[in-house]
Order: C-alpha cells, then structure tokens, then sequence
C-alpha cells in the first residue's frame, strides 16, 4: 500500500514513524524541508504533490498548517486517494462541500486525525454513559489547559501555526480535541454562548483562551474551558448525571466512579504507564484496516464537518457576544 504524507511538521513525523511500523507500506513524504530524515530507507521524499501523485499512492495525510488541509485534501481525493485529515479540519467552512462532494462521488475512504477516540479513558467513559451507569446525564465539564511554548521544546512557538491566526490557530481550533469527544459522546450541539480570545501574554496573534457553555440536543449541558498559558498540563473531564458522577483525568488515563446509593468513589481505570503513542499507531492501523476493507470510519468527513462547525460557532458567539443556534 502507497501512502503520501504532505506536512513533515511534528505530527507528520509521528505518523510517518507510526507508519513504518506496519508492514507492507510505502510511504512518500512531501515537504519543502530540507535535510530531512525518514524512519526507513524505503520511504520517499518528494518537493511537489504533484509529482508524488504520479505514482498513484492509496491514502493521503493531510498533516500540513490548518489553512491548507481542504486545498490538500481536495487534491488528493481527486487522485482517487482515501483521506486521513489531521485535525483540525479547516480554519474556516471554505472548500467543505467541494470536498464533501468528490469523497462521496469517489467512495473514498476517510478519518479525521482525533486520536483522543482510541484514548482509553475516554472510550470507558462513553461505555459507562452507554451503559446508564450514572442515570440520566445532566451535564459535562471539560477542561485542557497547557503552556504553548512546553509543546515543542525545541522549536520556536511563536512560528507555530497553534500560534498564528493565519495558518489556522488559535486555542478552538488547535485543542478541538476537546471539541470532538464531546461531540463522540453527548451527540449534536444546538446552542452556543463563549468568550473566546486573547489574553496572556505569550507572544502570539491567535486566540489563546477560550470559556464556552454547550447546549446539547439531549438537553445537557457542557461547560468547556481551554487555555494556551496554563503552565502546569491539566486535560480532564467531569460527567453528572442523575444517579452518579464520572471523573476522567486524561493526562494519567484514569477514570473515577461515584455510586448515588453507595456514597462511594470506585477507581474504574488506572493506567497511569499508558504510552500515549498507541492512540496514535491504534488511530493509524484502524484507518489502514478500513482502507483495505472498503469500510466507513469512526470519525469520517462528515464527522469532521459537524465538529469543524461547532468550533466555528464558538468563535462566532464569542465575536457577536451572545448565544448562536447551530447552522
């Protein structure tokens, strides 16, 4: 299988290592960089996506900035290659149904880059949700708060798309992580009200602090804080519902169970060891695997579009200060 990565940026790397670790892969690499280092002899560096599509890979990566994944992405699937979009989708709702379109004209195969849906953590907190565990849900609290610069040791944050608005930064769009498991489990939002901006005083022109309330359609609500400047990592999650309460610490893939009756905490998971890499290579061979299948996804492009529109919204109530039903 032929596989094309555009953007050699952190997580392009990531995934071109997570690549090849399984077999049967060929991967080609597009990149202005120069002197450039891939994990095999067998793969590939190329300076033109155009001149990668000739030899006719199977699966792109759209790994570049945010502001170029749908221009990328819309090539690619008109090389009839199956998509896996690192998140965040877009910067702005330009190109969607152009790309919408192709992908459903081509049948291609597609998966949005939100590895947090092969966390641990957070698949057992959807089963206990499932699973009536905690009653009727009332509301969810969300938090992700980390220091820009502690991302990337070794590179300057400030030239950083996280950090410019005009590759498509910014804390909404950079941590919609956040964004796309509460959508995975508490289903469509209809109503948005945040105050989403910039506030401290790193060194960067996107939004780096972003406070929402989210009305779900099955009438929860969810209170979502995300922040660049935290300088201690604090990413977790807090579920009420009528007969308990969830806690999940994302950081340490832990999961917490409070009983109504028993009056009791139950630790459901611990797995502090966690290598956080395999959501990442789980993410990958699932992808792969439903390539080769001809299968539909998790998390496709429709997916994607539901998600890209929520952060979009918040971005809008935040610039018209007041709440905004969802298109």
């Amino acid at each position: 299988m032929k596989v094309v990565i555009v953007g050699y940026g952190s997580i392009g790397k990531r995934h071109c290592k997570n690549l090849s670790k399984i077999k049967n892969i060929e991967c080609f690499v597009v990149t202005k960089q120069r002197n450039v280092e891939l994990p095999s002899k067998k793969f590939k560096i190329f300076n033109s996506l155009d001149d990668c599509l000739k030899l006719n890979p199977d699966i792109g990566f759209v790994t570049n900035e945010s502001n170029l994944h749908i221009k990328t992405a819309i090539k690619l699937a008109k090389a009839g290659c199956d998509l896996f979009i690192e998140k965040p989708l877009s910067h702005n709702s330009v190109g969607l149904k152009q790309l919408s379109k192709i992908v459903s004209e081509k049948k291609i195969i597609t998966l949005m880059g939100c590895n947090f849906r092969f966390l641990p953590c957070l698949k057992k907190v959807k089963e206990l949700i499932s699973s009536k565990k905690i009653g009727r849900l009332l509301f969810v609290q969300s938090e992700h708060g980390s220091y820009l610069p502690d991302w990337h040791p070794n590179e300057n944050y400030t030239k950083s798309y996280a950090a410019q608005k005009k590759l498509g930064g910014g804390i909404v769009l950079t941590s919609i992580h956040e964004i796309d498991y509460l959508y995975w489990i508490f289903g469509d939002v209809k109503e948005i009200f945040s105050v989403t901006g910039k506030y401290s005083d790193l060194e960067m022109t996107a939004d780096d602090l972003s406070t929402t309330i989210l009305k779900f359609k099955k009438n929860v609500v969810g209170e979502l804080h995300l922040d660049h400047f935290q300088n201690s990592m604090t990413r977790n999650c807090k579920v009420v519902g009528t007969e308990g309460i969830i806690t999940c610490d994302l950081t340490k893939n832990t999961v917490n169970l409070f009983n109504k009756k028993t009056k009791k905490w139950v630790k459901v998971m611990d797995m502090k060891k966690f290598d956080f890499n395999l959501t990442y290579m789980n993410e990958i061979k699932y992808f792969v695997e439903c390539s080769k299948k001809r299968k539909k996804t998790i998390n496709d492009l429709n997916e994607g579009i539901k998600v890209l529109n929520i952060a979009l919204t918040v971005l809008k109530s935040s610039k018209k200060m007041k709440m905004v039903k969802l298109s």
